[in-house]
Formats: C-alpha cells, sequence, structure tokens
C-alpha cells in the first residue's frame, strides 16, 4: 500500500520500536485492522545513541502488503542510506536537518524513489524546515528528544506544528504534518488541535492487550481535536 494522500482524515501511525522486535511481522498484523501506515525508526548509534533497525524491517512490513511505511532516519548521513530504504519499500523516507549531510544531499540521492521527509528535533527552530515545504510530502515535528521510547511529550513544541500547519495551508500542497514522542491519550489531543494529521504512537499502541483498538481510541480523540482546530482557524 502506498502512503495516503493528506485528506483531512487523521493518521495513528504506530512505532515498531515500541513492539517485539522478534515479531515485527506480528506487529503490523496487530494493527494493519486499525491503520494503513506504520513507523520505522532508523537509529545509527552516532545520530543518537542507540541502535536499531535495517532496511529489513521496512521489508518485513512490506512483505504484510496493507499498510504503508515510513522510514525516519536518525542517523548522520542520510544520504548515503536514503537509496538502501527506498530499495526496501520504504513509502516515505525522513531524514533529519540537524544531520551532518546537508538536507539537500538528502533530497538529491533520494529522487522519486521514494516521497521525502523532513524532521526537526525539539531544540531546532521551526524557521530552519520550512524552507523544505515546497519540495517534501511530510514535515515531522519531534516532541521528544530522539533516540529512546517512551519519553515525556514536549509541550512546548506545539508552537512549531501551528506554524507548521500554517504554512501548509498557505502553501495548497498536500504535506503532511507529523507529530512523534511522547504522544498518548492525554496528548494526542494537543498535537492534533495544533494541526497535526500524522501522530506515531509507539508504548501507548503496543503496551496496551489489544493494539488495534488501542490505535483506534487514539485516533477518534486525535480526530476530534483536529477538527476543532480546523473550525477554530476559519
Amino acid at each position: 500500500m502506498a502512503l495516503p494522500v493528506p485528506d483531512g482524515k487523521v493518521r495513528i501511525v504506530p512505532s515498531l520500536l515500541a513492539a517485539d522486535f522478534g515479531a515485527i511481522g506480528a506487529a503490523v498484523e496487530a494493527v494493519s485492522s486499525a491503520t494503513d501506515w506504520v513507523s520505522v525508526d532508523v537509529m545509527d548509534g552516532h545520530f543518537v545513541p542507540n541502535l536499531s533497525f535495517g532496511p529489513d524491517a521496512v521489508k518485513a512490513v512490506k512483505a504484510r502488503g496493507r499498510v504503508a511505511c515510513d522510514a525516519h532516519l536518525m542517523v548522520e548521513r542520510p544520504a548515503f542510506f536514503a537509496k538502501s530504504f527506498a530499495d526496501a519499500g520504504a513509502d516515505v523516507v525522513v531524514a533529519h536537518e540537524e544531520a551532518s549531510e546537508d538536507p539537500e544531499a538528502f533530497l538529491a540521492a533520494l529522487g522519486r524513489r521514494s516521497q521525502a521527509g523532513i524532521a526537526i528535533k525539539p531544540k531546532t527552530p521551526v524557521d530552519r524546515l520550512l524552507p523544505f515545504l515546497k519540495r517534501i510530502d511530510l514535515a515531522l515535528v519531534m516532541t521528544v528528544e530522539p533516540g529512546f521510547g517512551g519519553q515525556a511529550f514536549l509541550s512546548d513544541q506545539l508552537e512549531k506544528v501551528r506554524a507548521l500547519r500554517e504554512a501548509i495551508d498557505r502553501s495548497g500542497r498536500k504535506v503532511w504534518l507529523m507529530v512523534d514522542g511522547g504522544v498518548n491519550a492525554e496528548t494526542v489531543a494537543l498535537a492534533a488541535e495544533a494541526g497535526a494529521d500524522a501522530l506515531v504512537a509507539g508504548s501507548a499502541v503496543y503496551r496496551k492487550p489489544d493494539a488495534a483498538k488501542a490505535v483506534r481510541e487514539l485516533r477518534r480523540v486525535a480526530q476530534d481535536a483536529f477538527d476543532r482546530g480546523r473550525k477554530a482557524v476559519r
């Protein structure tokens, strides 16, 4: 399945970082009735201190055939890795603006193999992401410091989400606005009302007895909040 186009319907994007690494296929199956999109976090031990998935995790997701998959590259050299994850089947590959390689190099390396996203960390000003909106398919605001799951949501990042929502709306382009980090039953409404329409959730999905039910409940809360936020700015 290809990455859906933004359509006013909020997506809850389960993060496989919170799932059982030895049963990625089962983790995808557990949520595939409730979502059309999952996220693979890629860590190199340099840009962030941890190590995690490689291209084979994306292949395992796509082998299930029923969900889109993003590859969130928390790596120093996203241009070097872009082709590998695109070739593995990632529908969108996301690189960090703060990586040692210029984002332009990443975008050039990725080309049209997959859709492209740019992410920013909590301490990065939103202005550094704005110039890329005319060329990317997804803008990602980290609401925790990248590298570890289970952190608390940083509510001061909501101003960035609002600024990006305004900029995306002005552009007229179909760009996903994603929030990743500390998303749970309480914070999902804050992020969605601020304008995020793709919300990555890890522990709030995979630490629940019924992962699909957890996704549906988060989506219901998020959609209501997103709709409220859209009405407030009209």
